[in-house]
């Protein structure tokens, strides 16, 4: 059994994916429940997640949400959905009672509504610091905000089955509409029972190019550990933008030994936690491919 998530404040997330694994859960539960509390909580909407987050550039908070099975089939996810605090409920519904995979918009909404989600007025989406700053936005043209985007959770439960989720309310004033690579199979997570997940965060319209949650799954597949995996798929992003910089993306990976690995581009907290800790871990890579000493205590 292991637990693991993006940045610093998917802590409590990771602490309650470890108590639910720990009862015998099983890893998709787990993963919605965890993610569903924090996209619940306004005060991590400041880190562009579900209730609280930044709204698009007409003041409207959008949330993108999915969640991957390792079985084959098994993924659902919503995009651009308003007035809905844990749009990972509404996208393990979608894998679960939709044909569909992926639902966007009014159709997103529709289909909640249809499954008894109730829609909030956009008021209560916004926190107090997310109003500011958009006032700021519009009276100041003031875009740039601090904070990270996109929760990633994995979780592998006792039965061996592995499931991923990722949930965003989206870059900050934004254009109505867009999707970033969160609620992407592939781009923004990717699970498969037979090796693992990854998970990756950072700037969406640059992750979805490079398809990074499915290169890290299929590196596993080929025997690469998780932290192998998921610093050749940076190295190999690196090389292909040809720049001395690279956009913000950080990945994580776990696979089904309970094994974890990450990288980044920048400076990147993630938490984790593996049956036989007493306590989740935040584990920190200060720069890309540079810092995994104590990664690789947790990989071996």
């Amino acid at each position: 059994m292991a637990a693991v998530g993006t940045w610093s404040f998917s802590r409590p997330a990771v602490e309650r994916m470890m108590s639910m694994l720990l009862a015998g859960q099983n890893a998709t539960d787990v993963v919605e429940t965890a993610m569903s509390e924090v996209e619940d909580d306004v005060d991590t909407g400041r880190h562009i997640v579900g209730r609280g987050g930044y709204p698009n550039f007409k003041g409207v908070v959008e949330c993108d949400a999915a969640i991957m099975e390792g079985l084959p089939g098994r993924f659902g996810a919503v995009a651009a959905l308003r007035g809905i605090a844990q749009p990972c409920r509404v996208a393990r519904k979608v894998m679960d009672r939709s044909p569909h995979s992926l639902l966007v918009g009014e159709g997103a909404e529709s289909f909640a509504q249809e499954l008894g989600f109730i829609p909030e007025p956009n008021e209560n989406m916004l926190s107090d610091h997310t109003s500011t700053a958009y006032q700021e936005f519009l009276e100041k043209n003031k875009s740039v905000v601090s904070g990270h985007d996109t929760l990633g959770l994995i979780a592998l439960d006792l039965g061996g089955n592995i499931t991923v989720g990722a949930s965003t309310s989206g870059a900050p004033f934004k254009s109505p509409g867009r999707v970033g690579d969160s609620p992407l199979p592939g781009c923004g997570l990717y699970a498969d029972h037979t090796v693992g997940a990854a998970a990756a965060t950072g700037d969406g319209d640059k992750i979805m190019c490079y398809c990074p949650s499915f290169h890290v799954v299929q590196l596993m597949r080929q025997g690469s550990s998780p932290n192998e995996a998921c610093q050749a798929v940076l190295a190999d992003i690196q090389r292909r933008i040809s720049g001395d910089t690279c956009f913000e993306v950080g990945l994580i990976a776990l696979n089904i030994k309970g094994e974890v690995g990450a990288a980044s581009s920048v400076e990147f907290p993630y938490t984790f936690w593996k049956q036989g800790m007493g306590s989740v871990e935040k584990l920190v890579l200060n720069q890309a491919s540079s810092d995994t000493s104590k990664n690789d205590l947790f990989t071996h």
